[in-house]
């Protein structure tokens, strides 16, 4: 996957989450998690735009790291939306929404696993 390609599937996955917000119900606990989500959501985009000019290697594992936090961070509180009941949208899209949160976390797994193997295969020359 290019480097570009990941970028705009989080920034898709952030706008999603959006317009998932516009069907959580009006409540405490929907203001709450509503709140929370977007500002998940939205974060691994722009850590993610600060990994791309990371000062060291060590640096963009740490953001990549703030990126993976955030995902699962969302992950749980969509989660938690879904099943207090807070949504009252189409269940298809929060489903698709869910599914590719998962798909980002595999990759943001992946490409931190593969980021710390190189770096170590390139200490070991």
């Amino acid at each position: 996957m290019k480097t570009s390609d990941l970028e705009d599937r989080i920034i898709d996955f952030a706008v999603d989450i959006i317009d998932i917000t516009e069907y959580i119900k009006n409540s405490y606990a929907g203001s709450y998690y509503g709140n929370q989500i977007i500002r998940s959501s939205g974060s691994p985009a722009l850590n993610y735009g600060e990994a791309r000019s990371a000062e060291s290697h060590k640096d963009f594992v740490h953001k990549m790291g703030i990126c993976l936090k955030e995902l699962r961070e969302s992950y749980n509180c969509l989660r938690i939306i879904k099943k207090a009941n807070l949504y009252f949208g189409n269940e298809e899209q929060i489903n698709k929404v869910i599914d590719e949160n998962n798909q980002l976390i595999s990759i943001f797994v992946a490409s931190i696993k593969t980021s710390k193997n190189n770096n170590s295969n390139l200490k070991n020359r």
